[in-house]
């Protein structure tokens, strides 16, 4: 679980994806916490910069788990697809994005 995080390659199961989008969540409260107090307008250049590694590594992940359902990573910028790709079945089996992940063991 969480073997190259920034790579758009390759294929994630929904918890994967499931634990990615809480790290998401907490990273914006968080984020935003640190610079609510700034009243200065430097609170969206900055909530802005340090989300950029966060919303990098969240799409990475989406991009990932649409290929387990068979889709271009794209579409994970269409509204709801989200929703789906975290309660949606992957495609059993390899397809062209790579082997099933469900079937992948951890070798000691």
């Amino acid at each position: 679980m969480f073997n190259n995080i920034f790579s758009f390659e390759g294929r994630i199961r929904r918890t994967e994806y499931g634990i990615s989008f809480i790290i998401l969540v907490i990273a914006l409260l968080l984020i935003g916490v640190m610079f609510a107090s700034a009243d200065d307008g430097t609170f969206n250049v900055a909530f802005f910069i340090f989300m950029l590694p966060v919303r990098f590594f969240f799409f990475a992940q989406g991009a990932k788990r649409c290929h387990d359902v068979n889709i271009s990573g794209w579409c994970q910028l269409i509204p709801l697809v989200p929703l789906y790709l975290l309660f949606g079945n992957g495609v059993t089996g390899p397809n062209k994005y790579g082997d099933d992940p469900k079937l992948q063991t951890v070798n000691f």
